[in-house]
């Protein structure tokens, strides 16, 4: 072996399906005794020599034998019993993998792939066992090693988590995919009461959390929750063994009428949906599959097996007393059947052949876990081709600097890549990284992508730009509302003044006066206080307003109706006090409307984390969408009613009529706010709080000079018509 090959053998262990490894020297430093007194384990597995040694586990026995009770000895492992012909045929489904390595030219060329299988019983103290002994070689002791893992069949979630299992990869998809589809399929069709049966571990656990979770601990337990749930669709998430127990307990019982979906464990297990003692039971199951693909060749490999070409394999000799009855090779070495029988083995004559033998172990049909593991070994022998390219030739790639990460490039050996700037949001601080890491929500990388750095809080303030505007056209606009107040007050015994309501004009001046001001309060850092009463602020004032509007309109309505015969009393009915009356009466429900919002749901401030960016959007959440649409649904009520009213009496007598002013600012009015909705529902961060201010402002500023610019322009400029006579003329 070449030194380089030397140097890689001790820096690259590796762990595959379930333990890859390859062979490490090392000295024992210090006396170790042995806890291990297990006879014969190491034994009853399948080893080829190697360059690299590819180890595995595979549950070839899935029952435990009978425990030694008598305490007369160190307690220890037996092998299991209760042989299974699928998992032998993944185990050489590993062995036909390598084989076709060592046969390529182009793949791990001038390096020649073993494999040692051993036997995990389906159960943690001979998986552990058969790992450790994989990892240290089968010697009591074993190196510190950072080993990397291909699981062909584990699909927890949770094994994902790459910050606790980096070294740990697969060619299973995760759970987390086939419990999404179950429970999009349970919606395709409609069914709204499933119950659920989980495995006591993370398969079961992290899977079931989508779906109605029953625990149950034991098989009886299982059955009577099922038999006495009203569920009639049950999710079971279990091994296959556990699953034929329960399936088994429920026909016992004759509970046939439940429909059940299958985890990818048992869903095409043949032993269960075959079994003719659980067809009342498992018909018409659903369930996700591993997905299965064609391996040319593996079915002639499989059928090509013969005992006396293999003498050394313990399994095959096995599957021989499984399939034919007979033990090859017992009549001539006086051997024991490996099966637990009270009878000697039948010799074998050596005809026996698996040629037209149909089996679970010869089944080709369908392979899914199979596919997996021979997967996995190409994976590794892919991965250790590469690594055992970068010695031979100068690193085409300088190391990736902080900020960046390493992207493979594709066909290439691994000490060829290119660095990645880090996207937005995601930072790494080390050279070299694989992959780059997302900052926390209320942080955001630093223009180097070497640190993760707090987020600014974004809102509209007095200091930007935008803010500096609008209050600027908002102190403007109360200025304004200021100086048509006092000119009013000072021209107030005038005709104009007077015939036009003297006292609802003061009061709507003063209420569009308020409505400049209380735009201010949007601007600003929310706080509590500001996000509760600004808008109820904006929803008061603004319905003050248009009470005034529409009171000034019935008024001008009803000196009109009145002037006709028969009808004198109606201006009698509809006096001051009446209109006093009905502005206090329309504002009065606004303020019950927000009363009532306020007390129930107030908007509160909120951070806005969802978009990306460096900064955080403080806003002001409306709390209740429904109190929120009530307030701007009076108000459109009533701009609603004014404009109506208005347009009715926009064709009396010019001179005295301000009807059509009343409908141009409504018009302006409704225009604003109607196109308030949608550029508020889509603008971004602090540009709502501007577009809400914005209509705020222009519909003040509408009302403010479609209402009182010809009154001022006739008092100011034409005050020969600012006479009772000229008011009077039609």
């Amino acid at each position: 072996m070449s030194p380089w090959f030397t140097w890689l053998t001790q820096a690259i262990p590796l762990l595959l399906p379930w333990l890859v490894r390859v062979g490490v020297a090392m000295a024992q430093a210090t006396v170790c005794s042995r806890w291990d007194h297990s006879v014969g384990l190491d034994d009853l597995g399948l080893s080829q020599e190697g360059d690299v040694v590819i180890g595995a586990v595979f549950p070839i026995h899935n029952l435990p034998p009978a425990p030694d009770l008598s305490f007369s000895q160190h307690p220890n492992l037996q092998s299991c019993v209760n042989f299974q012909e699928e998992p032998l045929r993944w185990v050489h489904a590993l062995v036909f993998a390598v084989d076709e390595i060592n046969r390529n030219p182009f793949l791990l060329p001038g390096v020649r792939l073993g494999y040692r299988v051993l036997d995990s019983c389906g159960q943690h103290p001979w998986s552990l066992r058969g790992a450790l002994a994989l990892v240290s070689g089968g010697r009591p002791w074993g190196p510190s090693l950072c080993l990397w893992s291909i699981s062909y069949q584990a699909s927890c979630g949770c094994l994902s988590d790459r910050q606790e299992f980096p070294n740990f990869f697969r060619t299973i998809p995760s759970d987390v995919y086939q419990a999404l589809t179950m429970a999009r399929l349970t919606r395709l069709l409609g069914w709204t009461w499933v119950g659920a049966i989980a495995a006591d571990n993370d398969y079961g656990r992290q899977a079931i959390q989508v779906f109605l979770y029953l625990f149950i601990l034991d098989v009886k337990r299982a059955a009577d929750t099922v038999q006495n749930s009203t569920a009639r669709v049950i999710l079971v998430f279990l091994w296959y063994t556990d699953t034929g127990a329960l399936l088994l307990e429920l026909g016992r019982r004759n509970v046939t009428d439940r429909q059940f979906l299958a985890s990818e464990a048992w869903s095409t297990s043949g032993q269960l949906l075959r079994n003719p003692a659980l067809f009342n039971v498992s018909r018409g199951v659903l369930g996700v599959a591993i997905r299965s693909a064609p391996m040319p060749g593996f079915e002639a490999h499989l059928r090509s097996l013969h005992p006396s070409r293999r003498p050394g394999d313990v399994l095959l000799k096995e599957l021989w007393e499984t399939e034919f009855g007979c033990s090859p090779g017992a009549a001539h070495e006086h051997d024991t059947s490996l099966l637990p029988s009270p009878l000697p083995p039948t010799p074998s004559d050596g005809a026996e052949t698996l040629e037209m033998v149909q089996s679970p172990f010869t089944d080709t049909s369908q392979l899914r876990i199979t596919y997996n593991v021979y997967l996995a070994v190409y994976a590794a022998a892919h991965a250790l081709h590469s690594l055992l390219s970068c010695p031979q030739r100068d690193m085409c790639s300088d190391s990736c600097p902080p900020g960046t990460r390493v992207a493979r490039r594709k066909g290439e050996p691994v000490c060829c890549f290119d660095c990645i700037s880090c996207a937005e949001g995601e930072v790494s601080n080390t050279t070299g990284s694989l992959q780059c890491d997302r900052c926390p929500l209320e942080f955001w990388s630093n223009g180097n992508r070497t640190a993760c750095i707090p987020r600014q809080l974004e809102f509209l303030s007095f200091n930007d730009t935008m803010g500096v505007t609008l209050t600027t056209v908002a102190v403007c606009g109360a200025v304004a509302t200021v100086a048509v107040f006092m000119l009013f007050v000072y021209h107030r015994h005038t005709p104009l003044v007077r015939a036009n309501n003297s006292e609802l004009s003061f009061l709507l001046l003063l209420s569009l006066k308020l409505c400049f001001l209380c735009s201010l309060v949007f601007i600003g850092r929310p706080s509590v206080w500001a996000c509760q009463i600004r808008q109820a602020a904006f929803g008061v004032i603004f319905v003050l307003c248009l009470s005034c509007l529409l009171v000034k309109t019935i008024v001008v309505l009803a000196a009109f109706r009145s002037a006709r015969p028969g009808a004198g009393q109606l201006m009698r009915w509809f006096g001051p006090v009446q209109q006093r009356g009905s502005v206090f009466l329309f504002t009065s429900v606004q303020v019950i409307i927000c009363a009532v919002w306020l007390s129930i749901s107030p908007p509160l401030p909120y951070r806005d984390l969802g978009l990306k960016g460096s900064k955080v959007i403080l806003e002001c959440e409306v709390g209740s969408v429904a109190g929120f649409s009530l307030v701007l649904g009076y108000i459109g009520l009533l701009a609603s009613l004014c404009l109506l009213l208005a347009f009715l009496a926009r064709k009396l007598p010019d001179n005295f009529n301000e009807a059509k002013f009343i409908t141009f600012s409504m018009l302006i009015f409704c225009a604003v706010w109607i196109s308030f909705v949608p550029a508020y529902v889509s603008s971004p961060g602090k540009y709502t709080v501007a577009v809400e201010i914005f209509a705020i402002l222009a519909s003040s500023f509408g009302l403010l000079f479609c209402l009182f610019a010809p009154k001022c322009f006739i008092i100011l400029l034409r005050p020969e018509r600012n006479t009772k006579k000229h008011m009077m003329d039609k």
